[in-house]
């Protein structure tokens, strides 16, 4: 059995083209402003914090694959996002935070993970994604 061309590919930061699913080529080019809804989010604090980089996980995303880049975006800039829709992605979504932390751990950075809801319009339809918010400690 062959790999799918999603499974081979290393996931990186949105701003830098790779293929994706057509769900999310369509949440990519119909997705007006999200919205996060986190719980005792300010709006200030919640505009400061958008400025991280987006990795967009799928079902078919390798943990290990997104582990690399948010380990790397973290190292860059301090902080990342990661939004998935539907259990599948969540699952690996969570599954790749727990890995770069260890990733990080050996040197010496520590991170935390703040989940929340955020609504993205796909074909005019609006989602609800788990938008992962990771910071160093």
């Amino acid at each position: 059995m062959g790999l799918d061309k999603y499974e081979s590919q290393a996931i990186q930061p949105a701003s830098t083209p790779v293929p994706t699913t057509p769900q999310e080529d369509r949440m990519n080019a119909s997705q007006s402003a999200p919205v996060a809804r986190a719980v005792g989010a300010s709006s200030a604090h919640a505009l400061e914090r958008h400025s991280a980089e987006v990795l967009k996980v799928s079902t078919r995303s390798r943990p290990s694959a997104v582990a690399g880049a948010i380990a790397g975006v973290i190292r860059d800039s301090g902080m990342a996002e990661v939004q998935s829709i539907g259990a599948g992605a969540t699952n690996q979504a969570i599954k790749a935070v727990a890995i770069a932390r260890s990733y990080l751990s050996e040197e010496g950075i520590d991170i935390v993970c703040t989940p929340s809801f955020i609504d993205v319009a796909i074909d005019d339809e609006e989602r609800t994604a788990i938008r992962l918010l990771i910071e160093r400690r």
